[in-house]
């Protein structure tokens, strides 16, 4: 039974620093591709960063130079570091994890709850 559980969201002013962190378990090998989504409501959940079993990553235009995804596999923990927050970054963040970086939200297999972060 894979669970993913996000922590770290809150309120914070703009300009300001938030990490996210996901702990894993119940995966039977290593072998997953990691991901942080974002959803407002109204809008489709779309991508925010994702990262690879040899720990390549891809990121969305809208976080390039701002978010940094990385994981410590020791710890089954996917962090997503957040810096220079935007009012736009306000959403709900998910974690997933699935076999393949898959370029389609529902591509993932598994979903965290998610974590409120609200930018002001």
């Amino acid at each position: 039974h894979v669970q993913l559980v996000e922590s770290g969201g809150g309120s914070v002013r703009a300009g300001t620093s938030l990490t996210l962190t996901c702990v894993t378990s119940g995966y039977t090998d290593d072998g997953h591709c990691m991901g942080w989504f974002r959803q407002v409501p109204g809008k489709q959940r779309e991508e925010v960063a994702a990262i690879d079993k040899s720990g390549g990553t891809r990121d969305a235009d809208f976080v390039k130079g701002r978010f940094t995804i990385s994981k410590d596999n020791a710890k089954n923990t996917l962090y997503l570091q957040m810096n220079s927050l935007k009012v736009e970054d306000t959403a709900k963040y998910y974690c997933a994890a699935g076999v393949y970086c898959s370029q389609r939200v529902s591509g993932w297999e598994y979903w965290g709850q998610g974590t409120q972060v609200t930018v002001s």
